[in-house]
This record gives C-alpha cells, structure tokens and sequence, in this order.
C-alpha cells in the first residue's frame, strides 16, 4: 500500500516521503497475497494437485471480485479463463503473493515446496518458481530468527541472486520492471539494509520501480524479523475491505495455532 503511489517511477527515490496520503491503497499484490492465505486456510496439508485446485479456485475467485487491484495483463486473462493454464512467466507476481506459505510450514524444505507450488499454477517458468521460493524461503529463515548474514548467505547460494549491491548503487538506475530476477534481489537487499520495518519499507520505496511490488516483498520479510508497528498495521488494514480483513485474521489465527502445535 505504501508504495502504491510510487510505482511507475513516480517518487523521487527518496526515504523522505509522507507514509500515507489518499492515493495509498491496497492493490494485486495485497489480493493475490490474500488469496493464496485463503487457499492454505482451505487446502491445508493437502497433496500438490488438490492443493493447486483450492489454489487456482481462491485466486480466480478474489482476483474477479476486485478486478481493478492492478493485475498484469497475461493475469487478467487468466483470472477470466475457465480452464487456466500457467503461462511461462517469471513476473514478480509469483513472488509478491507467496509470504503466507512462509509462515504455515514446519520445515523449510516444505516451504519451498509449497512456494514452487503458488508460482507454477501461473509463474511456471524457472525465474518465477525461484522468486517464490527465495521470498518464503527469506520470510521462514527471518521468523525463526536466522541472521540476515545467514539470510543472504542461503538465498545468495540456494538461488543465484546477486545480493552484492548496495541500494545506492541499485538506485540510480533502477527503473520500473515486473520480473523476479529484477525485484526479488532488490527488495531483499532492501531489507538487510532496512533498520527496522518502516525504515526497510521506506528504502524498498526510495529504489523507485514496481514499488507496490518491492514494498510487499521486502516488508514481508522485514515482518518476521520485526513484526509490524501497531499503527502501521492498524492504518494498513482499515484500507482493506472487510472481508479480505477477514481472511488476514482467520489465517494469523490459524498460523498461531500451527506453530504452538509444532512446538508442544
């Protein structure tokens, strides 16, 4: 939401920018994330292909009832499409919508492997699976209070992301594209640079680009390792709807549950 405004190269590339105005609203990154914790509520520890089915279902289902979030156009048709297939893409999209599956699983291996599985129902190409699993990989790694050191050290080794760069020397070129391989580095080193949460959702911003897209990454991983400020969180959902409010509290209840299940 945060980043809303500024996608499209539209900020200054600047951390000093007002947190909320009128134009900061939820957009298919907050949809589709919501939809894919709606279909784990759903699925639960089912097997792939019965997963994917509760998978394609939720998100045809939520994509149509907010039609104008914001969606890719090779996704809008496949939202509208009664028999939908992926389509070979390695959009940011894969990986925008994949932080629920990093808080549900036990394991790390069954995170990624569940990860795979939100991507390839669309995102089938290599880059688009990679972005899934490297972002929900992040997001379990930070929850369990893994360093960023080690953080950046797995996804670096795991899946040949160049974590190198610093986010000033990413900045001045940086420029508005939808791709895995040009988002999901960027927002993970926008998060090891991040000094808590607003200050990693202000530096996802001020790389410019898809910042709506940056900002759900890089705050999703920035929320396991610092959860979220009340007041950030309390104006963010008031700019939900009511029922995809409904789903963020059935799945943080639902998430709960598993780990204190995990660790009795």
């Amino acid at each position: 939401m945060v980043g809303a405004p500024y996608e499209f190269d539209q900020g200054d590339k600047t951390k000093d920018f007002p947190l909320w105005d009128k134009r900061s609203q939820f957009t298919d990154d907050s949809v589709m994330t919501l939809a894919v914790a709606d279909a784990l509520l759903e699925a639960g520890d089912q097997e792939e292909d019965a997963f994917k089915r509760v998978l394609v279902y939720s998100m045809q289902h939520w994509g149509r009832k907010y039609p104008y979030a914001g969606y890719g156009g090779m996704f809008v048709h496949w939202l509208k499409d009664r028999d939908p297939k992926p389509y070979w893409s390695f959009g940011n999209g894969s990986a925008m919508r994949v932080s629920s599956v990093g808080w549900f699983y036990p394991t790390l291996e069954k995170t990624r492997e569940v990860a795979h599985w939100t991507a390839e129902v669309t995102h089938n190409h290599p880059e688009g699976v990679k972005g899934a699993e490297a972002t929900a990989s992040a997001i379990f790694m930070a929850r369990h209070g893994e360093t960023k050191e080690a953080i950046k050290a797995y996804i670096a080794r795991e899946f040949g992301y160049d974590l190198s760069r610093t986010c000033d020397e990413i900045r001045p070129a940086y420029h508005h594209v939808e791709t895995c391989q040009q988002t999901v580095p960027e927002a993970i080193t926008a998060y090891m640079e991040g000094r808590d949460f607003e200050d990693v959702i202000r530096t996802a911003v001020s790389l410019g680009g898809d910042c709506d897209t940056l900002t759900c990454i890089a705050g999703s991983i920035a929320e396991a390792s610092y959860g979220v400020p009340a007041e950030i969180r309390a104006e963010a959902e008031s700019r939900l709807s009511a029922e995809l409010r409904e789903i963020l509290s059935r799945f943080e209840t639902e998430a709960a549950g598993r780990m204190e299940r995990m660790q009795a």
